[in-house]
């Protein structure tokens, strides 16, 4: 995995997920130029649906346009991903009218198609600012990143072409860009901090290429670390995703997952589904949705839509899980460190163990990673750590990515 703060290798082993579960390739997605048909991979926006070996369950996950894997941060076997919020029973008081926030929302939600060659796939989007920026998912137009074809279809039934803004590998993210069409209606933006478990939500879409279709459901839990591959085999990390049991398919990839407000509170990017015998996606939606916070995905939009590009926060170390004869340390194992990085000018060095982070506890890598992507540039953070099995803390000033 290139991850913690960019080009930055603290990946579990190649092949593994972090429950000790493994990861191969499929098939599946809503693409075309492959196989054809809504189940096929094609090469169309992202990769196959694949297989993830859980601790207890097996389950086939992958993003919801063209498939991509999904591993919860399971480290102790218990089946709750760890920093994972565990779900009380909601208030069935209190729904949402689905027709009203439908009436909202629609009017700012899309149908991105991407192409390239005759590989091609759909996914969704929404419009977050009136002159044309549409935010999505990465993989939905990375298929079109290198001189392919871009359009969305609005709620109104126009079609036209699209550029790509921006796009952040590392969190899944983009932005594209529609001109010469007036001003356009704009979803609005809720909060992470006001979104709780149990509550009601509303997810629209284009699964499988059915533009305008509308689920509902509630938030499940909060707080979930889901690592899905990204392009050219790099890793990209879902940071505090949002999960639901709002109908989440294929093509849903990018839409807009909404309170009753019709306040966008999550760009839903990964769903589940439960494997045949083969291994291979035995059907669509199993109610294990995960959306992407708003909060991030608002700072990513905003800074692409500024600058182009996301920089994200870098520590300058190498990183591995604890070795088997140091396991009771718990954390991850310092391999490397690169000289004269923010790391190493804090002080630590290779064979450091990490154990927590702002005070938050640190077990695998992708807690690590996920730093880089909340913190920025700049940032000053608390590294808790043993040498030489004694507790030591260092100041680390975070870097920018190389």
């Amino acid at each position: 995995m290139d991850g913690a703060g960019g080009g930055e290798s603290i990946g579990n082993g190649p092949g593994t997920g972090p429950g000790g579960g493994s990861v191969s390739g499929g098939g599946g997605g809503s693409g075309s130029g492959g196989g054809g048909g809504s189940a096929s991979r094609g090469g169309g926006a992202g990769g196959g649906w694949v297989t993830w070996v859980g601790v207890a369950v097996a389950a086939v996950l992958g993003a919801v346009v063209g498939g991509v894997a999904v591993s919860s941060n399971d480290p102790d076997g218990s089946g709750e991903p760890a920093g994972g919020s565990a779900a009380p029973l909601p208030d069935t008081a209190q729904t949402c009218a689905a027709t009203e926030v439908s009436a909202k929302a629609l009017p700012s939600v899309v149908t991105i198609s991407a192409s390239s060659g005759q590989a091609a796939g759909t996914g969704s989007g929404e419009v977050i600012r009136s002159d044309g920026y549409i935010l999505t998912n990465n993989h939905v137009i990375s298929l079109a990143a290198d001189g392919g074809q871009v359009s969305v279809l609005f709620n109104d039934g126009r079609t036209v072409p699209a550029v790509i803004t921006g796009r952040d590998p590392k969190s899944d993210l983009a932005v594209i860009k529609v001109d010469g069409q007036g001003e356009l209606p704009v979803i609005a933006f809720g909060s992470s901090e006001d979104v709780r478990v149990g509550q009601p939500v509303v997810a629209l879409g284009a699964p499988l290429g059915l533009s305008n279709t509308v689920t509902s459901g509630i938030v499940s839990a909060l707080d979930r670390t889901i690592e899905v591959p990204g392009d050219d085999g790099q890793t990209a990390l879902l940071v505090s995703a949002v999960q639901t049991d709002a109908a989440i398919n294929p093509g849903n990839s990018g839409g807009a997952l909404v309170n009753c407000a019709a306040e966008l509170i999550g760009v839903p990017t990964a769903g589940a589904g439960i494997p045949d015998a083969s291994g291979a996606s035995g059907g669509g939606d199993i109610g294990l949705g995960f959306a992407i916070p708003v909060d991030h995905a608002k700072s990513v939009s905003d800074e692409i839509i500024e600058t182009g590009t996301v920089t994200h926060a870098y520590f300058g170390f190498n990183l591995i899980t604890v070795p088997a004869n140091q396991a009771g340390a718990g954390g991850v194992f310092i391999r490397g460190v690169v000289a004269g990085g923010p790391a190493a000018q804090a002080g630590l060095k290779t064979g450091d163990i990490v154990g927590a982070i702002d005070g938050s506890p640190v077990t695998t890598t992708n807690d690590v990673a996920a730093v880089t992507l909340l913190k920025n540039p700049g940032d000053t953070v608390t590294v808790d750590y043993i040498r030489a099995g004694k507790a030591a803390s260092a100041q680390v000033k975070l870097g920018a990515q190389p």
